[in-house]
């Protein structure tokens, strides 16, 4: 299913439910009233999670009245950052970095296992809808590389056969833990663990 065929379908109207009115709210008491507008990053994130993952253009023209600053200023910041999403992905948001220390570590085999288990095209949604994929950028975990980021979370120290295992658990919607699949913590020396969920190294 194309993205651009679904990113047609904008709803019309977009508001803060109560409880993340009340987060928003909380938000801005970390600035002063006059300098608001800096709370537009992390209410445009606030969006982004309600709003399954991606921001509509009319959740941009509601944060720009609530912060009383021109739609199309949030437009630009929304735009700017790769990190917001303005057209819809899939539940499980695949992003694979594709820099250099993942590249020399194996990456390419990972946008493979993304073409082969999700979708031919990045930025195109699964058959199911549960998934899609996007060729990122450094994700700042270049130590456990190679490594994807899934909405919040990072899957390290992965090859080809833990990727294919950890999408085919989003693919069936029973998501494997994130985390090192060498059995790292954080980015200690490597140790002789058992990887999560039973994984092994190949």
């Amino acid at each position: 299913m194309s993205l651009k065929k679904v990113h047609d379908k904008q709803p019309d109207d977009f508001e803060f439910t109560k409880e993340n009115l009340e987060t928003a709210n909380r938000i801005l008491k970390n600035y002063p009233k006059d300098k608001k507008k800096s709370a537009v990053m992390p209410l445009l994130y606030l969006a982004q999670e309600q709003n399954n993952n991606w921001i509509p253009l009319a959740a941009l023209k509601y944060l720009g009245k609530l912060l009383s600053m021109p739609y199309i200023n949030v437009y630009e910041i929304a735009t700017f950052y790769t990190m917001y999403n303005l057209s819809p992905v899939g539940k499980y948001f695949v992003q694979v970095c594709t820099t250099s220390p993942c590249l020399l570590r194996g990456a390419n085999e990972l946008v493979k296992t993304c073409q082969n288990k999700i979708s031919k095209k990045q930025e195109t949604l699964s058959e199911n809808g549960l998934c899609s994929w996007t060729e990122v950028e450094c994700l700042g975990a270049c130590v456990n590389a190679p490594m994807i980021q899934v909405n919040k979370d990072y899957y390290e120290d992965l090859n080809k056969n833990d990727m294919e295992k950890i999408l085919e658990s989003f693919m069936q919607d029973k998501p494997l833990k994130p985390g090192s699949y060498r059995g790292r913590l954080s980015s200690e020396p490597e140790i002789n663990e058992k990887k999560p969920n039973g994984i092994n190294n190949a």
